[in-house]
């Protein structure tokens, strides 16, 4: 029994973390029965009810239930791979033109396996712009690298 409800409430955590944001914040019946609550209660039942029904799947994909797929999606939360405990192996690798963790920050963007040697060309080829100075920080490297990306016809589809 303590199997099922850790199951069930894990579950209904990993529905909560994107509650409000595919579809919209006002997609699907649990928002519409609860419109006007907060808190993790009225979250997570929310997001059980949207999430058993199938009813704001149902309305992204009709534009039905307050639910629109016109916004693009966003994520408030810390990033799952913290960029600045790979950021020295990261500045090794960019130098260098491969490695492991030019391969795992490619993993981390999403980037296909058959465009990742790309990736690290670009990356390698822009170290100086990466890397302009010994005190840059990790978040200047992380937004330099989406910058070069938006820049590459090839890695472009792999950023907003």
């Amino acid at each position: 029994m303590k199997k099922v409800f850790g199951t069930a409430l894990l579950l209904a955590v990993a529905s909560a973390s994107h509650a409000e944001a595919p579809g919209g914040p006002d997609c699907g019946w649990g928002n519409m029965l609860l419109a006007g609550q907060s808190g993790l209660g009225s979250h997570l039942s929310a997001s059980i009810v949207n999430g058993t029904s199938g009813n704001a799947t149902f309305g992204m994909t009709l534009g039905t239930n307050g639910c629109s797929v016109d916004g693009a999606l966003t994520y408030g939360g810390d990033a799952m791979v913290w960029f600045d405990q790979v950021i020295d192996e990261y500045s090794t690798d960019v130098a260098q033109g491969g490695g492991d963790a030019l391969n795992a920050v490619a993993v981390m963007f999403g980037i296909a396996p058959e465009h990742r040697d790309h990736f690290g060309e670009v990356m390698h080829a822009n170290f100086a712009a990466l890397f302009p100075s010994s005190d840059v920080t990790s978040q200047d490297v992380l937004d330099t690298t989406v910058a070069l990306m938006r820049e590459d016809v090839t890695l472009s589809d792999y950023v907003v």
